[in-house]
């Protein structure tokens, strides 16, 4: 189906052009016929098949139609990452930019003012997270009265970062479900997420498009089991093998994503990491630089596994296995996005290997393996010292708190108990020079045993 056959208004068809589309991918034209028309959705599919675009265009369409006096926002949307939010808020812009309607993103991590200030001179359209959002609605920066269109992306992703008790605030200062139009759109739509769309939305119409594989089919997926110890080596032939020009690595946790960092750029593979405590200006440059082919190689965290669209990423590496299976989909699914073409490599060592069997299970497919070849490892390599753990650090400051080494602590001494001394037994007081004196308690004399009457023994 293609966008100009569906009752759009030329000014989101020109949007829509500029940006590249003309065909609709299964999800949107499973859910544009209904949304074009106000029908309420709860829409599930695989990451990358062009989601954001389904549920912006329905919205612009709807929001040309209504006439309604600029000033207070009408359209709100909710994602539960900063990277996702500003994603949406460059896709509305970009289909949207012959509409006229003020596009306001609303994030932590930047500049608190000049976003209070964006929302006080008016928006038509809010894409924020939670948090922030609640903020300024409770100084009554903003009013959703005059929503009329409610969008929640990534709902499951909402569950799983615990935000669903703010989620419910704000939807509980919405206008009634019936007076605007709702749209879910989630990677999978389990019985929570259900329960959600049937407590705040008017009847949703369930649109599933899962195919039989749940990856990409432009995905050429590749797995090599490798020992911990190899596993750079193996990374490194790897590199220089495949010759990866926008390539993106997942690790699973913070410490080793800055070892693995350290180690490439010394081993002259510029890169560099962004994780869930990278401050978000910072952040946003990186992905800019990688975005734009600067920076060849990002190393991430989950936190960009879901709601990023970077155009050519040739290479995904799982250097460590996820320990979630939904977090595999979203992983390799930064690349072969919108039709193209990509390769995803996972390298599973004595840890990732209890991983294998539940992922594959959730794929419903078998993931090729390859046996590396000794002349892949790469041995003369460039070491470099494992970051320091925060308790280590502390323990090395002079002067601050000795820490032990986790797995070496001991256990504290066992204080025997005092047991209290009868009164009747000792007894001491303090004499006027401050010695102490002990004092005996005076022996009873005993009568005489004999005849009470006469007194003899």
């Amino acid at each position: 189906m293609r966008f100009d056959e569906l009752p759009i208004p030329g000014l989101v068809l020109r949007g829509i052009a500029e940006a590249g589309f003309s065909v609709c991918t299964p999800i949107q034209e499973q859910t544009l016929p209904l949304t074009l028309t106000g029908t309420d959705i709860a829409g599930q599919a695989q990451t990358g098949t062009g989601k954001t675009a389904a549920f912006l265009i329905s919205l612009f369409t709807r929001l040309l139609a209504n006439e309604h006096p600029a000033g207070r926002p009408r359209a709100l949307i909710l994602a539960p990452t900063r990277e996702l939010v500003v994603q949406i808020d460059a896709d509305a812009k970009q289909l949207g930019a012959h509409c006229g309607f003020v596009v306001q993103a609303i994030y932590g991590g930047v500049d608190y003012m000049k976003q209070k200030n964006a929302l006080l001179d008016g928006a038509d359209v809010i894409v924020g997270t939670p948090g922030r959002l609640i903020d300024y609605l409770k100084q009554k920066i903003y009013s959703l009265k005059d929503i009329e269109v409610l969008v929640i992306d990534e709902a499951d992703r909402m569950f799983d970062l615990g935000f669903i008790a703010d989620l419910r605030f704000i939807l509980r200062k919405l206008p009634p479900f019936e007076k605007r139009q709702n749209m879910m759109f989630s990677a999978t739509l389990n019985p929570r997420v259900m329960e959600l769309a049937y407590e705040f939305m008017n009847s949703p119409t369930k649109v599933s498009v899962t195919p039989e594989n749940m990856t990409a089919e432009r995905v050429e997926q590749l797995l090599f089991h490798c020992s911990r110890k190899e596993k750079f080596s193996l990374l490194l032939g790897l590199l220089r093998r495949e010759g990866m020009a926008r390539t993106m690595i997942f690790m699973n946790t913070k410490r080793e994503a800055e070892h693995l960092h350290n180690l490439l750029n010394a081993n002259s593979f510029p890169c560099k990491v962004i994780s869930g405590d990278v401050e978000q200006r910072k952040r946003m440059k990186i992905l800019d630089d990688f975005k734009d082919g600067t920076l060849p190689i990002l190393i991430a965290t989950d936190v960009a596994s879901r709601g990023l669209h970077i155009d050519g990423v040739s290479h995904v590496i799982n250097y460590d296995m996820p320990q979630d299976c939904e977090d595999y989909v979203h992983r390799i699914g930064r690349t072969a996005r919108a039709g193209a073409e990509g390769k995803a490599i996972s390298l599973a060592d004595e840890d990732g290997a209890f991983f294998l069997e539940a992922i594959e299970e959730y794929i419903k497919a078998k993931i090729p393996t390859e046996w590396a070849d000794d002349g892949l490892y790469v041995l003369d390599y460039v070491r470099t010292a494992r970051p320091k753990r925060v308790q280590d650090i502390k323990r090395d400051k002079p002067g601050g708190a000795r820490v032990p080494d986790r797995g070496t602590r001991k256990p504290p001494p066992r204080v025997k108990p005092v047991v209290a001394q009868p009164a009747m037994v000792k007894a001491a007081s303090e004499t006027a020079d401050g010695s102490i004196e002990k004092k005996k308690r005076k022996r009873r004399k005993r009568k005489p045993t004999g005849d009470k009457q006469t007194g003899q023994e």
